[in-house]
């Protein structure tokens, strides 16, 4: 698996993680069916924000109310990527309308694109080319607090030391 392939840890706090219990998982998403049916049980208020989502390590789609956190949606383990999604329905099909990588448990790189775009192709989803929104995370050499890049400053937020350029949040990957 390449750097560009690399699957996610949970970075997030472990009470968060020690909360997860078995079955909480977000729902997969292999299949238009399975959207469909998932999408038919949601009221048109949920349907018209966007949803926690995770793709796990079988490159399957997982979703879960906004709300929830990624890793109960991945049911504690590693991901291929993880952020938020929103869903438009025109013309008989379903589209994604907003998609961002904004996970601050699992902290994916913008290159995790390749694994949404493969999940949402199984789905049967259309989608963007890419992240509408895309979150640009880093760990401080110094200080190892997670960071989110504004405005491409590479520095640290908690102790000013300059940021590495190229992603680094989990040591392990």
């Amino acid at each position: 698996m390449s750097a560009l392939e690399r699957s996610y840890r949970y970075v997030g706090p472990a009470e968060v993680k020690a909360a997860v219990r078995p079955g909480g998982e977000g729902r997969p998403i292999g299949s238009a069916a399975d959207f469909d049916a998932w999408a038919a049980g949601r009221p048109a208020v949920e349907l018209a924000e966007p949803f926690t989502f995770v793709v796990d390590v079988n490159g399957v789609l997982r979703l879960a109310p906004r709300r929830s956190e990624h890793v109960a949606c991945a049911g504690g383990g590693a991901v291929l990527s993880a952020g938020e999604i929103g869903f438009v329905r025109g013309a008989g099909h379903w589209a994604v309308d907003y998609v961002s990588n904004q996970s601050t448990g699992y902290c994916p790189d913008i290159t995790s694109w390749w694994a949404v775009a493969r999940a949402l192709d199984r789905a049967g989803l259309r989608h963007p080319d890419g992240f509408l929104h895309e979150v640009i995370f880093r760990r401080c050499p110094a200080c190892q607090e997670h960071n989110i890049v504004r405005e491409e400053d590479y520095v640290c937020v908690f102790c000013g030391s300059d940021l590495p350029e190229t992603w680094n949040v989990d040591p392990v990957v």
